[in-house]
């Protein structure tokens, strides 16, 4: 391949890694633009991406008319939680799995990628009666519960790979040097795991965050609503919406996600870097 076209395939590759940006960004920038614009503005027939006048009323509009730091901490209590308990229960399970490559052990994995195919509509009734029984409806435990059986197939399928990755001649060097399994498992494996378990919780916990269907169904009285559900609430009842405080409400909805990713993102690649100089 020559020089010229070396360049013009590297021009196209970062032509369209600028389009896939733009894509990706278009619809926060936009939400942006439309928080930060007073009501003559949104209502314009010719609409711009900088507003003219900026303002803050979409926000105090917004917290006045809905109560978004509950919301947000009902949120956060159940999208943490589930993360949390996710890894804990995925991580041991996904070791074993992947050191112990049984039929067992296949079937498990092979269920794992089939149970993400099932929609939401034919587990909420089953999910509904059991959290009955169990007397969790319009509890936030209840929906915790729920965040994190959708949420461990897909994390301990993640995890199964991570281990797979790390040397087995790693640990079978620990236990000629005398250390037990469980000393093996917390000095040599465990800090190898550490960016594939951050990455695990963060997808655990933007999925809980950003879930609305089983928050909608099984949280009914205004004190245990997320914030997705309350988001709803800037919509009239024939679909107008309150566009203004909504995306106010929408773009503060999606701060803890991107903050959180931002600061995880570090750590994730230091680990790997890590990782790779004690390989």
């Amino acid at each position: 391949m020559s020089t010229r076209t070396k360049r013009s395939v590297r021009a196209g590759q970062y032509v369209a890694l600028l389009c896939y940006l733009v894509f990706l960004a278009f619809p926060f920038l936009w939400l942006i633009s439309t928080a930060f614009k007073p009501a003559p503005e949104l209502g314009s027939l010719h609409p711009t991406w900088i507003p003219h006048h900026p303002t803050l009323d979409n926000f105090r509009q917004a917290f006045d008319e809905q109560p978004l730091l509950r919301a947000t901490a009902n949120s956060l209590i159940a999208a943490l939680s589930a993360g949390l308990i996710a890894v804990l229960i995925a991580t041991p399970m996904a070791y074993v799995m992947a050191r112990h490559r049984t039929r067992l052990a296949t079937a498990a994995t092979g269920w794992v990628v089939v149970s993400q195919a099932f929609p939401f509509v034919l587990l909420i009734i089953p999910l509904f009666l059991v959290l009955k029984n169990l007397h969790l409806i319009n509890t936030l435990w209840g929906l915790i519960l729920v965040y994190v059986v959708w949420a461990l197939p897909f994390a301990l399928w993640m995890l199964v790979g991570y281990v797979r990755a790390v040397p087995r001649e790693l640990e079978e060097a620990a236990a000629v040097d005398g250390a037990g399994r469980l000393r093996t498992l917390v000095s040599v494996t465990a800090p190898l795991l550490a960016p594939g378990i951050v990455a695990t919780a963060l997808f655990a916990f933007i999925t809980a965050w950003n879930e609305f269907f089983f928050a909608l169904v099984l949280l009914k009285t205004p004190e245990k609503q997320t914030l997705p559900v309350v988001l709803t609430h800037f919509l009239g009842a024939e679909g107008a919406a309150d566009l203004g405080p909504l995306a106010a409400a929408a773009f503060l909805a999606t701060l803890p996600s991107l903050v959180l990713f931002a600061v995880i993102q570090r750590r994730i690649t230091g680990g790997m870097l890590a990782g790779a100089v004690k390989n």
